[in-house]
């Protein structure tokens, strides 16, 4: 029996019934909860899609009394649709059912209300003392382990807030909060930057839900901080710490100061709280929250915007929200990092997790777990702890004393393979290639975690407890507090420049961190460089998280149900293998829909040939010919003449960007494309990309019309709609296969090659395991070619996806339309036999079914273009004339 569908009147778009059927198969998995793969081009509302079946599913469940995800809920089984869907066309009575979710806040005064700023200089002492009292300062209390502790009898260490808890003074406060987080059911919404959050909200507004819940938008403190000098400080570190260290009170401090110098230090009246001027007052947060939950759906603009009309911090602010929000939205770091979640008070029980933008998913989760340490750091690390242990040694307890002393050794060893005249054979770190050039030793070596220790003589070291005592002591900002302290009384440059020893520390942390991981689960790569100008040794260690199912695990078995969606998701498999590898195939849900673009919108061409003729072989070896480049700006000289509005051309990176505007500049065809259309470049700088584009489209709008050279995996390509004008033509230039001379790619190539092996932590490629890599293109090229399966996929899918992620800005809704142009002999096939193995085979079905593989020459595909927008600008113009 077919159902009518019904329209769905919380969604903007048209037509409804693809949206409809998505909906439906949501709002069924939802119930049964697990993991779920949703697949929806670009264009088809696929982000709003979700929410409004989460939300509605929220909603119903609550409106049932339910609070846990085990309560059960009746089906009416006889209807193929849930009641929501036939019953959704919301009435006044339904708001206002909906509306008993809110609480009823009402804001006090508050917007015109001043609050003085605070100077830094609070704390006075007598001249005598002042040098006493500043170090006396960054004296660590005595420390023991717990274990130590309760063995001995002694006193345990006193229990540390997280860093970045906020430290609410309210028992009226923290008591609001505790109710609030007995709500229970919430949805998470995440994607992975903020301008992508932004857009989400924007189109939220226009549902009915964003009404009739509780909605909050989480962010950094670089985005929400609104003290002036605060943001000043530019570095996202350096805001972090500023942040925390304007919490202190002071007032504490000095009492603190007094006790230990005794009662003939004679310390300076202080003001009562020198802490941010936008954290003094908890009422205004209270009141920021209320007026917040007041007002419909807030992106990180208006919560911003809101904070300074009150004058207080709209993170903080946010992060209050969080427990009586129905959906928190906020971005991948927020929610994928289990320390993140922990500082923000987040629990994800009885949630329905969403995931947008989830191609990218596996690596992006890996990536944030990678940890990094410089030469620099480790030297300025090495320094700063034998400073500090050389002033306060005589004042330090055993316990203080041992774990730095431990700390040095463990920073000397780690500075081992870097030392200019050590004997490469001497500490076997895998860096010995054997080779007889050992005066200029750069380059690159991977092995395990274990090895690695071994090799440096640490493994003795226990790094759980190391990492304990650098956590709960506080020992990072008493060593770099000092340093810095010493640094600017010897007015030492470096003690104000961006790196400072605090982020130094931090990196340390995190690669404290990564060395008490699994054997298995990634690498240590060891990087050295030369200085040509000082001729010292520098580099980097760097450890590289290989696989994500342990830590994508802990999401997927707090949540009652995750949700993967993206335009491009396919193949599944690697994906599953990847992420949830113990999830069996049929537990995966994986639902996918068409594209509400008709065919004839669109016109995808593989263009092998150029208009002279040459074929179009953009491979790494040939790209950079003065042939290639010329033939390519043919090519645009034709287009910008025949393609109307906007013409955005991809390139594999900036560096072949800057090549091609080079040579085109130089041989007169970029004048040639002026005549036509302005020129615009992405810039290198995500902050410079909102004004070119702003400029890009004033240009269009000009009806002169433009041209963007962009770069796959830029700003541009994700996150940035170039609906209608914007981009009537999108060109692809050649297949942007990631550099194989990436050390740290080869090193995820090798371990998912090795995937489903009986030994999988083991690499099942000899790369660089006993010799010496300098990163070689060639060498890189060799390893890709002794792939069977699974890394060359994979390699493969790093292309195609960037490929299908570019083109997609283009198609954004039902009236759009614009051609596709991927240019690349290797995009052309005439045997249809071959095109299972062809690249084109990869891009998503609604662009694969319309795409003419082949022509005859460039001369088809001037043609076809020009039927193309013919055709379309007569539609225009009668759709004008109608209006």
């Amino acid at each position: 029996m077919t159902t009518e569908k019904r329209e769905f009147p919380a969604f903007p778009y048209k037509p409804y019934s693809i949206q409809i059927d998505f909906m439906n198969a949501l709002y069924q998995f939802l119930d049964k909860g697990g993991v779920s793969m949703l697949e929806s081009p670009t264009g088809t509302g696929k982000s709003l899609s979700i929410i409004c079946s989460a939300l509605q599913w929220l909603i119903d469940r609550k409106e049932k009394g339910f609070t846990q995800v085990s309560d059960t809920v009746d089906v009416n089984d006889d209807d193929d649709e849930p009641d929501w869907m036939r019953d959704f066309t919301p009435n006044d009575n339904d708001r206002a059912n909906h509306k008993s979710f809110k609480s009823s806040f009402r804001l006090t005064k508050h917007a015109k209300e001043k609050v003085p700023l605070v100077s830094e200089g609070d704390v006075s002492v007598s001249k005598g003392d002042e040098a006493l009292l500043n170090d006396q300062e960054f004296l660590l209390e005595e420390y023991q382990s717990e274990d130590e502790s309760s063995s001995s009898g002694g006193r345990k260490s006193s229990k540390r807030k997280p860093a970045g808890g906020f430290d609410s003074s309210s028992e009226e406060d923290e008591e609001d909060d505790r109710e609030d987080d007995q709500h229970g059911l919430k949805v998470f919404f995440c994607s992975r930057t903020h301008s992508q959050l932004s857009q989400f909200v924007k189109e939220l507004r226009k549902t009915v839900f964003a009404k009739n819940i509780n909605v909050v938008c989480l962010g950094s403190r670089k985005n929400l901080c609104i003290n002036e000098d605060v943001l000043k400080l530019g570095n996202v570190t350096r805001i972090n710490e500023r942040c925390l260290e304007l919490q202190k009170k002071k007032n504490s401090q000095v009492s603190s100061k007094k006790k230990n110098l005794g009662t003939n230090v004679r310390v300076g009246r202080t003001k009562a709280s020198c802490r941010c001027p936008m954290l003094r007052k908890h009422k205004l947060q209270r009141e920021f929250k209320a007026e917040s939950f007041q007002q419909e759906a807030m992106d990180i603009e208006d919560l911003v915007q809101l904070g300074r009309q009150m004058r207080t911090c709209p993170y903080y602010g946010s992060r209050r929200m969080a427990p009586a929000a129905d959906l928190v939205i906020l971005p991948y770091q927020s929610l994928l990092s289990k320390s993140s979640r922990e500082s923000l008070g987040l629990s994800l029980k009885n949630s329905v997790v969403i995931i947008d933008e989830a191609h990218n998913l596996a690596d992006t989760l890996l990536s944030m777990h990678d940890a990094k340490i410089t030469v620099s750091q480790l030297d300025d690390i090495h320094c700063s702890l034998e400073s500090y242990l050389g002033r306060f040694q005589k004042l330090l307890g055993a316990g203080n004393r041992r774990y730095i002393q431990i700390l040095l050794i463990l920073t000397r060893a780690l500075l081992k393979p870097f030392t200019s005249e050590r004997n490469l054979n001497s500490v076997n770190v895998g860096l010995d290639t054997g080779n007889p050039s050992k005066s200029n030793p750069c380059g690159a070596c991977s092995m395990a975690i274990y090895d690695f220790l071994f090799s440096l003589n640490i493994d003795n070291i226990n790094l759980f407890k190391l990492l304990a005592y650098v956590k709960e002591s506080n020992i990072i900002h008493k060593v770099s507090g000092y340093g810095e302290r010493v640094a600017m009384l010897q007015k030492d440059p470096v003690a104000h420049e961006e790196t400072s020893k605090l982020t130094s520390f931090r990196a340390f942390s995190d690669m404290l961190v990564a060395l008490t991981n699994n054997n298995g689960d990634g690498r240590i790569i060891i990087s050295r460089t030369s200085s040509s100008t000082s001729g010292q040794q520098g580099g980097y260690i760097k450890y590289v998280m290989l696989t994500g199912a342990k830590l994508f695990s802990e999401v997927v078995d707090e949540a009652h149900a995750v949700i993967l969606a993206g335009g491009t998701l396919q193949p599944i498999e690697e994906t599953r293998e990847r992420l949830f590898p113990w999830l069996p195939s049929n537990q995966l849900q994986f639902f996918s829909c068409s594209h509400i673009v008709p065919p004839e919108s669109i016109m995808p061409i593989a263009v092998s040939h150029g208009p002279s003729g040459q074929s179009f072989d953009f491979s790494h070896s040939s790209r950079s010919s003065t042939g290639m480049i010329q033939e390519l700006g043919l090519l645009m000289s034709n287009l910008v003449a025949m393609v109307p509005e906007g013409v955005i051309v991809f390139f594999s990176s900036f560096e072949y960007e800057t090549q091609v505007h080079t040579a085109w500049s130089n041989s007169g065809i970029l004048r040639r494309i002026m005549k036509k259309k302005r020129v615009f470049r992405e810039p290198r700088r995500n902050t410079e990309v909102e004004a070119v584009l702003r400029d890009y489209k004033e240009a269009i709008e000009s009806e002169r019309g433009a041209i963007m050279l962009a770069v796959v995996g830029g700003k541009v390509s994700e996150g940035i709609n170039f609906s209608d004008s914007m981009c009537r033509c999108v060109v692809m230039v050649g297949l942007p296969y990631p550099s194989p001379s990436d050390f740290e790619l080869l090193e995820r190539i090798k371990h998912i090659e090795g995937l489903g092996d009986s030994e999988s932590a083991k690499p099942s490629l000899s790369l660089v395991d006993d010799s010496y890599y300098s990163g070689d293109v060639q060498a890189g090229f060799g390893v890709l070619k002794s792939c069977k399966r699974r890394g060359k996929e994979y390699y493969e899918n790093l292309c195609m996806k960037a490929v299908n992620q570019s083109i997609g800005r283009a198609i954004r809704h039902i009236k759009d339309y614009a051609a596709i142009l991927l240019v690349d002999a290797r995009y052309s096939s005439n045997d249809p036999s071959k095109r299972t193995s062809n690249p084109s085979n990869k891009l998503p079905k609604w662009i694969k079914d319309s795409l003419i593989y082949s022509t005859k020459g460039y001369g088809d595909v001037h043609r076809l273009l020009h039927q193309f927008f013919k055709h379309k600008n007569v539609e225009d113009s009668s759709e004008t004339n109608q209006h």
